[in-house]
């Protein structure tokens, strides 16, 4: 095998990802669904990929030795068997065929005119170019140090090696066993992004420390799709999808993680965006396959990284807030001010139960904070630009469009403080190690979410102005003539 049938490898993945999307039947089709194709592109691409590691999950389990024609050829068959019944469907010939001019009409912008076919053609080659950049520094790099290389990519060399999963001992049990099991810094941690990388190699045909992390950078591909879909779905304008697009793909620290691949933040952030993003559609039009989307993504977060056990659970607020416009933001409201009051608590007392103690020590680094968010260049502006977005849009926070997505973000932000706050991941906050890794979970949706904050801000500011401008009766016009029976 080489490069190539690594590329062509991964695509497989993605393809069967994508076809088992599309598979999924909607009340409209899909073509006449702003945006359809992209999403359809970039979540089925990410459900693939990690659809795949649960195959090799299956395949150890079945005690069927790792290889290409093991983990490649029942996937490709599905793939075509997917591809065929697709095809049986009426109509789906015009359907491939207006999802292929419609791609090529909004790559080229025809569809614009002027400034904004310019602007459209330089955002989209500005993206274009980052990510070639990022697949050289991916295919050239080797593996960078830390946590990549003590916690992910020793599961991965083992599995590889040996063709199947095998459990890796915590501390007491390596040594009981005398050495005869296997260790790294991260035993407890999930094996997926291992699985990642030891679906690269097979694809590659052996062990390459540097190619094995182009899932990484297909995912940010995948990603970028999914995005620019679910923006067009929200009612975004093509210029304005893509320049948000740009915005999440252009993050200093997530272009660090895909260029210095072999962390789980990565994909758990764009897993766990994705996800939500399939929530707020399902819940805007209750498409199966918006909710299959976000039950399969949702799914990969926790077994991505321990701390998306968490971040799973943040799909509730949006389900709550959307499916109980009235009652649902006062419900998750007093949850989380009832979190923050425990929290405020436990930090002033020493409480014991069942003989644990719930007492939290509240020491907070505010000033390796600010320097993380707001001085040095992980993020650049984006929390100058979400604080400024909150203050403007303060009244559009809570609108029936914008409530389940500024819940999540509520709830994320809360978590973060909380991690960074009160546990011991504090002493990891003055020397950089762990809080733009934690806080690039959220990131990439805050960013969509502003987008849809300011949205709602410019469209309410526009609503003012028009009835601001609008003619009033006339106080000197005599009122309608009546007419009184007699």
């Amino acid at each position: 095998m080489s490069l190539i049938g690594l590329v062509l490898g991964l695509l497989l993945l993605c393809a069967f990802g994508i076809a088992c999307l599309a598979a999924i039947p909607t009340k409209t089709p899909r073509t006449s669904q702003p945006g359809a194709v992209a999403w359809t592109i970039g979540a089925g691409g990410l459900a693939g990929l990690f659809l795949a590691t649960l195959w090799l999950r299956a395949l150890s389990f079945a005690g069927v030795h790792f290889g290409v024609a093991a983990i490649a050829l029942p996937i490709a068959a599905a793939t075509v068997a997917l591809v065929g019944w697709i095809a049986r469907r009426g109509g789906a010939r015009d359907a491939l065929r207006g999802s292929l001019r419609d791609m090529g009409s909004a790559l080229s912008g025809s569809s614009l005119e002027g400034t904004a076919r310019i602007l459209w053609r330089l955002l989209l080659l500005w993206v274009a170019v980052r990510f070639a950049l990022l697949f050289i520094e991916v295919a050239t790099r080797p593996l960078y140090p830390w946590d990549a290389w003590t916690q992910w990519a020793t599961k991965a060399r083992v599995w590889y090696e040996l063709g199947r999963i095998a459990p890796f001992a915590r501390t007491d049990d390596w040594f009981a066993a005398g050495g005869a099991a296997y260790y790294d810094a991260g035993s407890h941690y999930p094996g997926t992004v291992g699985l990642l990388q030891v679906l690269a190699c097979n694809f590659l045909g052996r062990w390459d420390d540097a190619l094995m992390n182009l899932p990484f950078w297909m995912m940010a591909v995948a990603f970028a799709f999914a995005v620019y879909g679910a923006l067009r779905g929200m009612g975004f304008e093509p210029l304005a999808a893509l320049a948000g697009t740009w915005l999440v793909s252009s993050l200093p620290l997530a272009n660090a993680h895909v260029a210095l691949a072999g962390y789980a933040d990565l994909p758990l952030a764009l897993c766990f965006c994705v996800a939500m993003l399939a929530c707020l559609r399902w819940l805007e039009a209750r498409e199966p396959a918006d909710a299959a989307v976000a039950l399969m993504l949702l799914a990969a977060v926790p077994l991505l990284k321990i701390p998306g056990r968490i971040w799973a659970l943040f799909a509730l607020p949006a389900l709550v807030v959307g499916l109980m416009p009235r009652r649902g933001r006062r419900i998750v409201g007093a949850g989380y001010a009832v979190a923050v009051l425990g929290l405020l608590v436990l930090a002033q007392t020493n409480p014991v139960i069942l003989s644990y103690q719930l007492h939290l020590d509240f020491a907070p680094d505010w000033e390796a904070l600010a320097n993380s968010f707001f001085l040095y260049d992980n993020w650049h502006l984006l929390w100058y630009g979400a604080v400024a977005v909150a203050l403007l849009g303060r009244r559009q926070l809570l609108a029936p469009q914008v409530a389940p997505l500024t819940a999540v973000v509520a709830g994320g932000v809360l978590f973060l403080m909380f991690v960074l706050l009160f546990t011991n991941a504090r002493a990891w906050v003055s020397d950089q190690t762990t809080v733009n890794r934690a806080t690039l979970h959220l990131a990439p949706l805050t960013i969509i979410w502003m987008l849809v904050v300011f949205r709602a801000w410019a469209q309410a500011r526009r609503d003012a102005s028009v009835a601001a401008v609008a003619p009033d009766p006339s106080p000197d016009t005599p009122p309608p003539a009546t007419v009184t029976a007699t």
